[in-house]
């Protein structure tokens, strides 16, 4: 097998974690693949840096496929999610002068949560977002439309960046990826309310992304990449395997941070401030269980929904999300396949087992904070 040289962008976060293990574990090796993972300063940048081309593959958040693809923002290109890399994995925080007047919101209380927000008056609450193309943009929207007095004010701000955004008083308050809100607690200038699971607990974060054009290419490359990509998600997976993904994550070359930073995502052990006790969360982040990797097509649907598209917008979204590359690059190295490409989102509180290929898949719950369920038929009817 001749080896193929792939360059990937990425954004410093611990998400990022299956193709950083894909190229330090050999994954991508056995797979003929040598992955140039290429650091990028922001969303925008690595959206442009794909979009122009000079990425073949990109760590991305998993709205930025679906509005490029309908013509949303910046550079208009099909790009296609070839699989999720991510489920779960943010934070919402408030700065220490917001946090004063929420003492007795308890971690996750998304209700107490916004009562207490909504609680400070009239000034808008100015809240810190990566990209305004991201689930945590549109999971704010979702969690805050149930308060409709408290204003809110987005900010884009780099994940990098967001604890000195808070620092300065540039953000009262902020959704992003670990370990950026981690960092901000470090410093000491906020305290985490809640995990982005406790509004959507099955929420695509991370999409493994390409150019449509590219991927119709070079079919053996996304195959190889795809591969390598499941086979390091499902190691991360693996409990056992946790404290070596956090000494490889934390190297200079990938994120440059301490373990402490870096081990709260991976084992749900979330300090919500300075000098607390970690708080557990189940299912903070997941990269392989419960068919996580798997790209639903009613995901991408909320997402067009979510984002004002029409109904012709949220079929063109649909197919953005290849569960159909998904089903022919990963069926013959063990990943079982659900029946359907479709769900109904929202609608698992508990684990559920789902008819699929081996008869073996039982899916995560997927509830939302408020009880309503997305049907992806209704959304485009």
């Amino acid at each position: 097998m001749s080896e193929v040289v792939l360059n990937c962008g990425y954004v410093p976060l611990v998400d990022c974690a299956p193709l950083v293990i894909a190229k330090e574990l050999g994954f991508a090796a056995e797979q003929g693949l040598a992955l140039n993972l290429l650091r990028q300063p922001s969303w925008s940048a690595l959206r442009d840096m794909l979009a122009l081309g000079h990425l073949d593959a990109a760590h991305m958040l998993s709205p930025m496929p679906v509005a490029m693809s309908i013509g949303m923002g910046g550079l208009p290109a099909r790009v296609d999610a070839l699989m999720v890399l991510s489920v779960n994995g943010t934070v919402f925080g408030v700065s220490n002068a917001v946090a004063s007047a929420l003492e007795n919101v308890r971690f996750g209380d998304t209700t107490a949560l916004l009562s207490g927000l909504s609680a400070r008056g009239a000034k808008p609450l100015r809240v810190g977002i990566p990209f305004h193309y991201s689930m945590h943009r549109l999971l704010l929207s979702y969690w805050a439309a149930q308060a409709p007095d408290l204003q809110i004010e987005e900010v884009t701000v780099p994940p990098m960046r967001m604890a000195d955004a808070v620092s300065d008083g540039f953000v009262d308050a902020f959704w992003v990826g670990e370990p950026w809100g981690g960092v901000a607690v470090q410093n000491n200038v906020a305290k985490l309310m809640m995990a982005g699971r406790d509004v959507w607990q099955f929420a695509p974060e991370k999409v493994l992304a390409a150019r449509h054009e590219w991927a119709s290419q070079n079919e053996d490359s996304v195959r190889r990449l795809m591969r390598a990509v499941y086979q390091a998600s499902a190691w991360l997976d693996a409990p056992g395997n946790k404290p070596l993904a956090v000494e490889i994550l934390g190297r200079s070359e990938h994120l440059s941070m301490s373990p402490d930073l870096i081990d709260p995502a991976l084992t749900g052990h979330i300090v919500p401030r300075t000098g607390a006790s970690p708080v557990t969360v189940d299912r903070f982040l997941q990269f392989h269980s419960h068919a996580a990797s798997f790209p639903w097509r009613s995901q991408a649907a909320w997402i067009a929904h979510h984002l004002g598209a029409d109904a012709a917008g949220i079929e063109k979204a649909k197919t953005c999300f290849r569960a159909d590359l998904f089903r022919q690059n990963l069926s013959d190295i063990g990943a079982d396949m659900p029946q359907s490409s479709e769900k109904t989102e929202g609608a698992m509180t508990l684990p559920t087992s789902v008819a699929s290929a081996r008869g073996e898949m039982i899916l995560s719950p997927d509830a939302f904070f408020d009880g309503r369920t997305f049907d992806f038929t209704a959304a485009v009817r």
